[in-house]
């Protein structure tokens, strides 16, 4: 769907409840009155006094483009945008809940059909972003949405860039550190899809355990973690890691089982997430490469979308509970808002 930039727009939705704050933006429900869809509207702060002569802070710039040249049932849908003197408003999907709310939510039980299902949809996502040059820099659980039929969609592409030129410089400092792979950890500036493809595999493996893999505080502390379990690389796991502008030599330490670490993987399993963890970011395993992997040819086969588990305050609409949206505050009372707040 194309995204209408008309002021016109304004009118046609009518804002439901306040859902939360960021550091940049509000986040509403609010219904289409066109379509009687909940849409979700977020609501971005312009910054400084350059970002409001350029019209819109580059972040969000950067996110409009590529949404309005995006198309994937797994990427969120911009349907509109339209902007006012202090802000500018996204028009998005309206989806339930995230990944990390639904990984963290000790009453869902996980079978791995439905694990197969999440990283599949997943996948398939971030191909359609690789085959055409986009990088997301930041994928993570809360950057995976979940609707109530089970879809998962990526969003937040503040981070993302086009890629592909071989002389382009990328800055290190992307990726939320616990899936960020060694090479940014080392201060790489030329990357490509291999660097998302570290985080879906720090996904999947939280998927698996419940808990990130690799919890680190600190950038060193970020590579202590990755080689207390996958051992430290060498020159003929990662010839080129010696050319990184951060690299340091570390110590030695051996890799553990990976089988006694996801004990309920399977052979095909297990090499898939081998795969997506491989330190030399050219032998890693890319998106493409891991949909045609034996894992998804294999049973137990992914379940149907509707059979993912969600919460129960997603299945269930006559369940009540009082809770705070992840860092950005309360709920309100359901009501109409002011547009212009």
């Amino acid at each position: 769907m194309q995204a209408s930039t008309t002021g016109k727009s304004k009118g046609r939705y009518e804002k439901v409840r306040h859902l939360g704050e960021g550091q940049f933006a509000n986040v509403y429900l609010a219904k289409d009155t066109e379509t009687n869809e909940l849409v979700a509207i977020k609501k971005i702060k312009l910054g400084s006094r350059d970002d409001i002569r350029d019209g819109i802070n580059r972040t969000a710039l950067r996110e409009i483009k590529l949404l309005q040249e995006l198309n994937h049932p797994n990427i969120i849908c911009l349907r509109d945008v339209f902007g006012q003197q202090k802000n500018i408003q996204l028009v998005m999907d309206f989806m339930e809940t995230d990944l990390e709310v639904v990984i963290k939510d000790k009453d869902i039980v996980f079978m791995l059909s439905h694990i197969k299902n999440i990283m599949l949809q997943l996948l398939l996502g971030m191909e359609y972003l690789h085959q055409n040059w986009v990088l997301h820099r930041d994928l993570k659980p809360n950057n995976l949405l979940v609707n109530s039929k089970g879809r998962v969609k990526i969003t937040d592409f503040g981070l993302a860039r086009v890629y592909g030129s071989p002389n382009r410089r990328y800055t290190s400092q992307v990726i939320t550190l616990w899936y960020r792979p060694p090479e940014l950890l080392y201060g790489a500036h030329n990357y490509s899809g291999s660097i998302d493809t570290w985080s879906i595999g720090c996904i999947l493996a939280e998927l698996l355990l419940r808990n990130a893999i690799f919890p680190g505080a600190s950038e060193i502390d970020q590579l202590c973690k990755i080689y207390d379990i996958l051992g430290t690389p060498t020159k003929e796991t990662w010839p080129l890691s010696e050319l990184l502008p951060g690299f340091i030599n570390p110590d030695f330490k051996p890799p553990m089982d990976l089988a006694a670490i996801f004990s309920v993987a399977s052979p095909d399993l297990l090499e898939l997430i081998k795969g997506l963890f491989l330190f030399d970011p050219i032998e890693r395993w890319g998106c493409s490469k891991s949909l045609q992997s034996a894992y998804f040819k294999s049973q137990p086969f992914a379940c149907p979308d509707r059979e993912v588990p969600l919460p129960r305050k997603v299945t269930d609409p006559t369940y009540k509970q009082t809770r705070r949206v992840r860092n950005e505050g309360n709920l309100s009372s359901r009501r109409v808002l002011n547009f212009d707040m």
